[in-house]
């Protein structure tokens, strides 16, 4: 039965369209059409084919002159002309006449002001209940009157002809802000879908002077609230989980000068290697109405979690009050603390540092976290990783944009901001030691509380980054990473390895102002040497 009408995207369905159906209807579709398995708890169990990740070589933007001078066009923001969208456009309706199609109507934004009402149509059940988990959802009279802002498109099936097509292979994700239409084919990673709205909102709201940002948050008892900015492996879920803190959200959030609104309202948490033990939280949250993608079940249809035969990016996705102790309307006070996460596999930043406005902004900006060793044969050095904004992917605008709101909620609220390293201590990874996580918890319980707000600060003579004398539940002696080293010079040549890649890193921008650049790392030899000296 039609319940609604899609006329308006050209789209004339000969057959049946389904609306926000409930999750059981949505699951009972996706087994009958073989989209899935049910897992031994009543997840729903996807494989994603070829595609078990994003595909960022084929992203596009739509070149137009409303935003042609407001994306930062490059390798990420590729730019694609509109009569290529038009012909695929025109090519992907047509495969749609002939199908039944699923339609999840709601909307991102947990604040009223900044809500963006969004509707999904895909061919796939699985991929209309990965919808309804992920995104905030509606009461039945609300989508009465209902109008979508932005209507994403995913058909799967629909496989592109590459070069022909004018893309550059069979998957395509384009965004065209004049027809508010998001359109995915090719690809059946659902996580297409999520991140295409996260695109959406960081460039909507910058227009609004409100800052969206790749974090995870959490507020206290007293309504003191905290965000956590961190690329994968860094500890952003894991730290932002407390028990005796309510969770905002996971991983995309809002910042007005009413505070911190979630954008979304469920989670897409990773699963490789889950474990009962370490995420209780993720691993009860995996039941019925949840999907699982690329996870390997058992003879007995157990998740076999560390089974990465397919993917190490196995996925799992549900609604956020799958979890317990969560802020329920998704919205937090204006921030008093600010924690930049990063897994320094160099072994040479502090544990925890304090960063001034300027400084906050300047790794704002390089989004540093580092890969392993080990992680490919021949590699056997750490390798630096940075990623602007902790999410340059998804960030259409120039990164001195959101530094610039960053930099302006600081100021005017007040926030305390620190860079936590959960990495290696001691030396690098292969010699030294990864971080306690009992330690990394303690930094951050008295960041959150304020206690490192009193205490001394020395400034390191490379980073330039503020250390702490000492903080409640961490032996001082490891606050300042050159004490923990037996070697006092490889300690330092290390230490301006690291920093001459953020400086080259940081070359890319331009136009920055001094003040933010002269916040980074030195490289001044001299003074370096006297550092050696100094330790001998």
């Amino acid at each position: 039965m039609n319940l609604v009408d899609l006329s308006y995207l050209n789209i004339n369905c000969r057959t049946s369209v389904y609306r926000n159906l409930s999750t059981p209807e949505l699951i009972e579709e996706a087994v009958m059409r073989g989209q899935g398995t049910l897992s031994d708890k009543g997840a729903l169990v996807v494989h994603t084919g070829k595609y078990t990740g994003r595909s960022p070589k084929d992203r596009f933007i739509v070149k137009q002159k409303s935003i042609e001078d407001k994306i930062n066009w490059g390798e990420v923001n590729i730019p694609i002309e509109e009569e290529v969208f038009d012909r695929l456009y025109n090519k992907v309706v047509d495969n749609l006449s002939d199908k039944e199609l699923f339609v999840f109507d709601g909307y991102v934004g947990a604040l009223e002001e900044y809500k963006v009402n969004i509707r999904v149509v895909t061919e796939y059940a699985s991929q209309a209940l990965f919808a309804k988990n992920m995104f905030r959802r509606l009461e039945d009279k609300q989508l009465e009157d209902f109008s979508p802002y932005f209507t994403i498109i995913s058909v799967p099936s629909f496989k592109a002809k590459g070069a022909e097509d004018g893309i550059n292979s069979e998957a395509f994700i384009i965004i065209n802000f004049d027809k508010r239409v998001v359109l995915i084919g090719g690809t059946q990673y659902s996580g297409e879908i999520k991140k295409s709205v996260f695109s959406l909102m960081n460039f909507l709201l910058p227009l609004k002077g409100v800052f969206p940002m790749h974090c995870s948050a959490n507020i206290g008892e007293e309504g003191d609230t905290a965000v956590f900015f961190g690329l994968s492996g860094t500890g952003k879920t894991t730290l932002s989980t407390d028990p005796e803190r309510k969770l905002i959200g996971d991983d995309e959030h809002g910042w007005c000068d009413n505070g911190v609104f979630n954008f979304e309202g469920g989670c897409y948490a990773k699963t490789i290697s889950l474990s009962k033990e370490k995420e209780r939280d993720i691993y009860e949250a995996i039941r019925f109405g949840t999907v699982l993608e690329n996870v390997v079940l058992d003879e007995n249809r157990i998740p076999d979690y560390n089974d990465g035969s397919l993917t190490e990016n196995t996925r799992a996705a549900y609604p956020l009050d799958y979890i317990d102790n969560i802020k329920e309307n998704g919205v937090g006070n204006n921030p008093n603390t600010i924690i930049f996460l990063t897994a320094d596999a160099f072994g040479v930043l502090p544990p925890v540092s304090k960063l001034t406005k300027e400084a906050a902004m300047y790794h704002f900006m390089s989004g540093y976290t580092s890969k392993l060793a080990g992680t490919e044969r021949g590699i056997t050095e750490p390798k630096a990783t940075f990623s602007a904004c902790f999410g340059e992917p998804f960030m259409l605008m120039h990164p001195a944009v959101y530094a610039k709101l960053l930099g302006e909620k600081i100021e005017k609220h007040k926030a305390e901001v620190y860079l936590i390293n959960t990495g290696w201590s001691g030396g690098a990874y292969g010699k030294g030691k990864r971080m306690k996580l009992s330690y990394t918890r303690a930094m951050v319980t008295a960041a959150l509380k304020g206690e490192l707000k009193e205490v001394s600060f020395t400034e390191h003579p490379i980073f330039k980054v503020l250390i702490p004398e000492e903080c409640p539940g961490v032996p001082s002696e490891i606050l300042d990473p050159e004490n923990t080293w037996g070697d006092k010079e490889e300690y330092m040549a290390k230490a301006v390895e690291l920093a001459s890649k953020f400086k080259n890193n940081f070359k890319k921008f331009k136009n920055v102002p001094e003040d933010i650049v002269e916040a980074g790392p030195v490289e001044n030899c001299s003074y370096v040497e006297m550092g050696i000296a100094a330790s001998k």
